[in-house]
This record gives C-alpha cells, sequence and structure tokens, in this order.
C-alpha cells in the first residue's frame, strides 16, 4: 500500500516531535515510530537542560559556548556551539510555556543546578545552569510535546519499522516501513524525509541505552554512500548501575553526590581538582577505570562507589526520587544509607549523520541532499566535537529540531514530487524474503552479543592500535555469518526475531565504522583515548572524520573543524 505525505519524520522523541510540531501547521506531516511514541529513548533523560538563565547566579550564554567548545576537546563546530548557547535561552522558556513542569526556585523562577562540564567565567568555576524537573526532565519534556503533536493533529504512525529510504535522482522520494503489528510492507510517498532515530548504543554490552537503540536512521544513509561523521567518538557516563547501565543521572553529584574508591577516598580531587567530580564525563570515566586499574576499585572488583548518603533524605526525595528507586528496584540499596557500586556505561554518540546547521543531511561532497534532513543523536551536526557535555543533549534535541522543521518549511516551496522508482519496496521485500526463507543458519542473538563483547573489550574508555586492529579483523568476519543468518519464528505478527535479525545490520556496519575511525585516529581527544597515543594532537587531528561504505570497506576522509572565537588550550579543570 502507498501512503503519501509532505514530509515524514522518522523517531517520536524529542527532536521527531519539535521538528514535526514546527511543520504542522504548514505541511501534511507524519510521524513514524519504532516502538509506541512515548516509549522513545528521550524519556530516560534525568538530569535537565543546559540554559544560561543566570535564575540562581550569574551567568552568560558566552560562558556556555566556550563550555561547550572546551568540553568538545575543541573539534565542537564553534558556530554551531554559539547557535546552540545563544538560542537555549528561549527554547527554555518556550517549553515552559507549552507547559513543562521545572523545578522552581522560592521566587517561582526555574530552578538550576551543577552540570559537569558547565561553568561560569570561562572555565574558573562550577555554575548553576542545568534547568531540571527533579530527575525525570526528559519523561515530562517528551510528554509535554507528545501532547502538542496530538494537539496539532499529526497523523502518527506508531510500532512502524523503517527499513529503506528511497531517492530518486539525487532527492528524497520517500520510505519503506516494516509495520510491526502485520508484517505489511509500506511505502511511503513524500518530497521531505527527517531522520530523528536516536543512538546506537546496543552496539555495546553494557548501555544506558533503550533495546531499540540500534541505529536505524545512521544505516539508512550509510548504506547509500552518504559518509558518517565522527564515529569514533563513543561517550561512557560515568555512573551506571554496576553490570546493569541502568543511568544514575550526573544530577546526582550536581546535587552533591561523590565518587569514592576502596578506601573511601573522593578520588576525583586528583583528577580535575577545580570541579571534581564535575569534571566531563570522558574525564570522569578514564579516572574511574585508572582508580579501577590500579587496584582501588570496591573489593577488588571493576566498580566504585557513588555516595549520596551525606544529601539526606528530604533532597534525595525532592530532587533526586527516580534515581533514589532505581537503586531500590536493582540493587536493593537505600541511597539515603548505602553506597551506590557504579561503573561507566555506553550512554551517548557524538559521531552520525552530517548535516548543517538547518539540519539538511550532507552528501559526500559536503552538499545538501534535497529533502532529507536530520536531527537528535543521530545527526552529527558537530556541536559536541570529542565529548558532549552534560544537558547539552536535550537542548540539541530542541534546538535543532525546531532549526530543521523551519528549513523543511521553507525548502517545500520550492521542492517537487519525485516519481519513485517502480516497486519502491521491493529490495525490502527481497532483505526480508532472504532471512525468512532460510531453514537453518547463525542466529542473530549469538552474532549480536559476540560483537558487543569485541567492541566492550577492544573499542571502548581505553583504546590500542593491536586491540582495534583484533577488533576490525573479528567484526568483518561476523559480518561474513550474518549473510547466513536465520530466524527460527517465520510469522508476521510482532515478528521480533525478524527486528532483531535487521537491526543486526545496522549494528554491524556501525560497529565496523567506529572501529575503523578509532584506528585511524592516531591521538587521543575527548571520549576517544588511545593510550599508544595519549597526546592531543591539534597540528594533525583537529579535524572531523568521515567515514563512507564502499564494496572494499570502510573509505576515511577529513573535513576541518570551524575555529570562530576560542583557540584549543591544553586540558585542565
Amino acid at each position: 500500500m502507498v501512503f503519501k505525505h509532505d514530509v515524514l519524520i522518522v523517531g517520536a522523541g524529542l527532536a521527531g516531535l519539535r521538528a514535526a510540531t514546527e511543520v504542522a501547521d504548514k505541511a501534511d506531516v507524519a510521524l513514524f515510530s519504532k516502538v509506541y511514541p512515548t516509549r522513545s529513548h528521550s524519556g530516560a533523560a534525568q538530569g535537565g537542560i543546559a540554559a544560561a538563565l543566570g535564575n540562581e547566579e550569574p551567568d552568560s550564554w558566552e560562558w556556555h559556548m566556550y563550555d561547550t567548545v572546551k568540553g568538545g576537546d575543541y573539534l565542537s563546530d564553534q558556530d554551531v556551539a554559539e547557535i546552540l548557547a545563544k538560542d537555549s535561552i528561549r527554547a527554555v522558556y518556550e517549553l515552559e510555556h507549552m507547559g513543562v513542569p521545572f523545578n522552581r526556585t522560592s521566587e517561582g523562577k526555574i530552578a538550576q543546578r551543577n552540570f559537569g562540564g558547565h561553568t561560569r567565567d570561562f572555565g574558573k568555576a562550577p555554575v548553576k545552569r542545568a534547568c531540571y524537573a527533579a530527575d525525570r526532565s526528559g519523561r515530562v519534556m517528551m510528554d509535554t510535546l507528545y501532547f502538542e503533536a496530538v494537539r496539532k493533529g499529526i497523523k502518527i504512525y506508531p510500532e512502524f519499522n523503517v527499513v529503506d529510504l528511497i531517492v530518486q535522482g539525487g532527492q528524497v522520494a520517500g520510505l519503506v516501513a516494516y509495520e510491526l503489528a502485520t508484517g505489511e510492507i509500506h511505502f511511503f510517498h513524500a518530497r521531505s524525509v527527517l531522520i530523528a532515530t536516536g543512538g546506537y548504543g546496543k552496539v555495546y554490552k553494557v548501555t544506558s541505552n533503550a533495546f531499540a537503540s540500534t541505529g536505524d536512521g545512521l544505516y539508512l544513509t550509510y548504506k547509500l554512500g552518504i559518509p558518517l561523521e565522527d564515529m569514533e567518538f563513543v561517550q561512557f557516563h560515568p555512573t551506571g548501575i554496576n553490570g546493569l547501565g541502568v543511568l544514575i543521572s550526573e544530577a546526582a553529584r550536581g546535587e552533591g553526590g561523590v565518587l569514592r574508591n576502596n578506601a573511601g577516598e573522593r578520588f576525583m580531587e586528583r583528577y580535575a581538582p577545580t570541579i571534581k567530580d564535575l569534571a566531563p564525563r570522558d574525564m570522569v570515566s578514564r579516572a574511574i577505570f585508572t582508580e579501577i586499574r590500579e587496584g582501588r576499585g570496591v573489593k577488588g572488583e571493576d566498580y566504585v562507589y557513588l555516595d549520596l548518603t551525606h544529601l539526606g533524605e528530604k533532597k534525595l526525595a525532592e530532587k533526586l526520587s527516580d534515581i533514589s528507586s532505581f537503586v531500590k528496584i536493582y540493587l536493593g540499596l537505600n541511597p539515603v544509607t548505602d553506597l551506590i557500586p557504579v561503573s561507566p556505561t555506553c550512554h551517548y554518540m557524538m559521531g552520525g549523520i552530517p548535516t548543517n546547521t538547518h539540519g539538511q543531511v550532507l552528501d559526500v561532497h559536503h552538499n545538501p541532499v534535497p529533502g532529507l534532513y536530520a536531527a537528535g543523536e543521530c545527526s552529527c551536526i558537530s556541536l559536541h566535537g570529542a565529548n558532549r557535555l552534560g544537558c547539552n543533549s536535550l537542548l540539541d534535541l530542541v534546538v535543532f529540531g525546531r532549526r530543521a522543521g523551519a528549513h523543511i518549511c521553507d525548502e517545500l516551496k520550492n521542492l517537487p514530487w519525485v516519481e519513485p522508482p517502480p516497486a519502491p519496496e521491493s529490495a525490502t521485500r527481497e532483505r526480508i524474503g532472504r532471512i525468512k526463507e532460510k531453514a537453518s543458519g547463525d542466529k542473530a542473538v549469538v552474532i549480536r552479543q559476540r560483537l558487543q563483547e569485541i567492541m566492550t573489550t577492544e573499542c571502548s574508555v581505553f583504546r590500542h592500535e593491536e586491540t582495534l586492529g583484533k577488533a576490525l579483523d573479528e567484526i568483518r568476519a561476523l559480518e561474513e555469518r550474518y549473510s547466513r543468518v536465520s530466524i527460527d519464528y517465520k510469522g508476521d505478527r510482532f515478528n521480533t526475531d525478524l527486528t532483531d535479525a535487521l537491526e543486526l545490520e545496522h549494528l554491524l556496519a556501525l560497529g565496523e565504522a567506529i572501529v575503523a575511525c578509532a584506528l585511524a585516529r592516531t591521538e587521543s581527544r575527548g571520549a576517544h583515548w588511545r593510550e599508544d597515543f595519549p597526546e592531543r594532537v591539534d597540528g594533525e587531528w583537529l579535524k572531523h572524520t568521515l567515514a563512507q561504505k564502499t564494496d572494499s570497506g570502510v573509505s576515511i576522509t577529513y573535513k576541518p573543524v570551524n575555529i570562530s572565537r576560542f583557540e584549543p588550550k591544553p586540558r585542565a579543570y
């Protein structure tokens, strides 16, 4: 069956919702979600959204821009960081007017708290910049925007898995989606498509990401020859519940929580003497692993403690209630009296589909693809550089989701309908048919688990040429095994066996791209830390990586970083 809309938005998290609500009054827009929309991963964000409101203490957008650039280890494009910092204030007040229930000061203003890497006076001391709704900020923001989408009458296709992007004559013609409830395959004709499918943390064994975070949107473009940008930069959040990856938000440290080793020492004072436990996430993650490597992990194990006991029951109940609940449910501990075992968990991907500041996807020649957009974690607008600051992710989603939606409306005025090729869904039918018809073969879960083990042991917080080379060889062997993948359940309705097999192709390709880019970058910057090349080398490596899928493997090229105001300085916190 063929459906027709002016604009198709793939992903119902905050970036997709904000873009959709911007387009809704000006064009026929439809929203796709692989899960039920309000289960999108934006709802898992806990800590808050950054904006230099100055409600608790003096602040400025220039300081926010500086922190974003410095936190990104100077790989952030500074024109993009400036847009984010300047627009943050408007974006937060817009959310407030929509109905987001932010915490309040005694004066009734939006409350703000400290968060890692956010400082005043260009790095001199921490500043309260994170606007928050207890520790469920993403949840209430997404629910508010979803209500806006429903109110505006936006057509929503829940539990539709988008599996192919149709480009004809260099311009978007629509997409192909697999309906999970029926197993039917549909073509959707459109003039414009925005990809907002989130991250791909499931390429790693332990992650804070949802099970649906398998990089579908990136693979849609990657297999068409569009390069992916800065894939080597994978952020590990320092405080996941040990062994589970369930996140203990940075808000816990923003409210005064501290990390302690086996001796009870507050060890971050050694690594970041100025801002201590509120250092950027890459630094804190490396510090934790260093403590563990040097024998100071708790009980000789691979974790340290997060100490919230001095905060008191009242503050934990008012400002960190969800976190307290997670600790009680998953660990059987009470954060009022007990220390929480934590270790770094794969959390956020700085790399993704390259876009300009309007969200337009850029081809291999850095030119916009007519009608094709991306926003949110699946995109790489070169904002977060080598390491994203906490509370900049929710801000990124609403600022650049809105900008993409606005530009879509402008482009539509002169964007014609493109006639799709005959039977545009035929390639998808063949792909699914090949998987279903195999009577026996490798199981997706076995290959996926091995991929996740490789990525976790060989390409996580610390990296080395020897282990990266080994990982690349192993992933390519897994890709060969994937050609023989088979499933047990051959039915149509909610065939999660088939979904796993389809997603595995994405994860393998993205894992290969991450490792290939990490192997090529012979320096240490932000979340990419090469033990054999521990220094940051600005003269050679102050540039973005572009990874293109070719018949012979991953082809890597580069493009320069936009530096406008802040020249690179040595690391110091």
